[in-house]
């Protein structure tokens, strides 16, 4: 059997920055255990399936490398879009047009167009959930290598969720964010009972709040440190806005990936819901033989 299949950099304005997704069409029909291998064969920190669907225009499965299903609009699913439009799918794109994908469950919209010859995409993501504050950050701050006195306690850390919950931490300021050097045995501790999956560390100056700088770890689904995550952008910004830190425009970019030589730059704006957008590049086009 052949499948075509590529890389696409996603939230890249060059080759070889943003995050990195593996693509593969017409996956219908394959077991859930071939999707998984086939996300280990790529080695990426997600490889999104595109399918056909009875509810939207596409269906998205995305698997990390160590198998485990992922969920959430991210850059798994803005990856696979602009791979579409990159490739002529989606019709010329010279004007916005809105598709709909389904996507763990959610049917969600996605708005692309072309411009200046590349792909831009903006989805909305689901609307915002909040787990309970913890009550303390001392295992907190333990998992993360950071001291106590590094973690604010405003906005407090808790799970949000826009599509998949993360546990938001802020942190003293951007040298703390780079200073952190998580285990991942205790952070999984923290994480369990918080009811996060991952967990997104981030600065933001309330003197300059349209922009905020993160770095994003997900032990539980065997995802180390990630350089861009569109699932844990679009409710750091919704929790960001309920607590009404954000500018009037209510609207941020967010900073990702630097750390490990990567560097991404995730805008997400706040409508009704929070809508994730960005572009990115296809470096790489093939034929998978299984």
């Amino acid at each position: 059997m052949e499948l075509t299949a590529g890389l696409v950099d996603v939230f890249a304005d060059a080759p070889l920055s943003g995050n990195p997704l593996a693509v593969v069409e017409n996956a219908d029909g394959l077991s859930d255990d071939v999707l998984r291998r086939i996300a280990g064969e790529f080695n990426q920190a997600e490889t999104t399936f595109l399918m056909r669907s009875e509810r939207a225009d596409w269906k998205l499965r995305s698997f990390t490398a160590s198998g485990a299903e992922v969920g959430g609009a991210g850059h798994n699913a803005l990856g696979a879009w602009l791979w579409l439009g990159h490739h002529g799918a989606l019709g010329p794109l010279d004007a916005p047009a809105t598709f709909h994908q389904e996507i763990g469950g959610a049917v969600l919209p996605i708005t692309l167009e072309r411009r200046d010859g590349r792909i831009y995409g903006r989805m909305r993501q689901a609307p915002l959930k909040l787990g309970a504050p913890l009550s303390s950050v001392d295992a907190l701050a333990a998992a993360l290598g950071v001291g106590v006195d590094q973690v604010r306690p405003h906005p407090a850390p808790r799970a949000a969720d826009t599509g998949a919950p993360h546990l938001m931490v802020r942190l003293q300021d951007r040298a703390a964010v780079d200073r952190a050097r998580p285990s991942a045995e205790q952070l999984l501790a923290v994480l369990g009972p918080a009811g996060a999956e991952g967990c997104y560390v981030y600065a933001f100056d309330e003197t300059a709040p349209a922009t905020a700088y993160a770095r994003f770890f997900n032990p539980t689904v065997g995802l180390w440190e990630d350089s861009a995550t569109g699932t844990a952008a679009g409710p750091l910004t919704a929790y960001l806005g309920q607590q009404g830190l954000l500018a009037e425009h209510r609207s941020l970019v967010i900073e990702q990936g630097t750390q490990m030589g990567r560097p991404s730059f995730l805008h997400v704006r706040l409508a009704s819901d929070a809508e994730l957008s960005g572009t990115g590049i296809v470096v790489l086009r093939g034929v998978l033989k299984i």
